[in-house]
């Protein structure tokens, strides 16, 4: 799944009519609501704040609503465009202050598909990997070797710490853990102590 990459807004303008989307990270579904309700007491002014959320590990979750515009079509293609893009964790709001210009359920439909869209791109977008924090205990004499072994096969350590001896947390993807934990093992001729922790998300950037 992808998330986007931060919140932001983008305005678009269609026959007078102004449509702001502003997107925002959200964990889960009580947090998607408070940003929405957020939004809403602060744009109360608006003549609608259309909405559509998804969240939950695999975007199992989603909301949307209208409203006051015509049924399906403002919510349901703000959903479209967030599911579409493969998106979780993310929450959207419309802004429509009306310019005086009728812009038929068609119109209506590209615009907010065409705001949403818009600030996804701007926003941009980062895929969620899962990974498993592997701590890997060694003594001293082997942490510069092993520490550059790591580095040299792409592994960024989040976490070095020195006592009596050296920790170093690792995220690894989890259909890599077994060859990592392979290759830790071999590359300490066994020396090397491994712990797994909770599972978690890297983010890549969705180019």
């Amino acid at each position: 799944m992808r998330t986007i990459r931060q919140g932001g807004s983008r305005e678009l303008e269609v026959r007078r009519s102004r449509f702001v989307c502003t997107l925002a990270r959200a964990a889960d579904e009580a947090e998607a609501a408070a940003f929405i309700a957020t939004h809403r007491r602060a744009h109360r002014d608006a003549t609608h704040n259309c909405t559509a959320y998804v969240v939950g590990e695999r975007g199992e979750t989603t909301r949307h609503s209208d409203d006051g515009e015509p049924a399906g079509t403002a919510g349901t293609p703000m959903l479209e465009v967030l599911t579409r893009r493969g998106l979780t964790g993310t929450a959207a709001v419309v802004t429509r202050y009306f310019g005086g210009v009728k812009l038929g359920a068609g119109g209506l439909v590209r615009a907010y598909t065409q705001a949403v869209a818009a600030t996804v791109d701007a926003v941009g977008m980062v895929e969620l990997r899962p990974v498993v924090t592997v701590t890997v205990a060694v003594d001293h004499a082997l942490a510069g070797r092993f520490l550059g072994d790591l580095h040299a096969r792409g592994h960024q350590p989040g976490d070095v710490r020195y006592g009596t001896g050296v920790e170093a947390d690792v995220a690894v993807p989890v259909p890599d853990l077994a060859a990592f934990e392979a290759w830790a093992a071999e590359a300490t001729a066994g020396r090397a102590t491994l712990r797994r922790g909770a599972p978690g998300h890297i983010e890549v950037p969705v180019t």
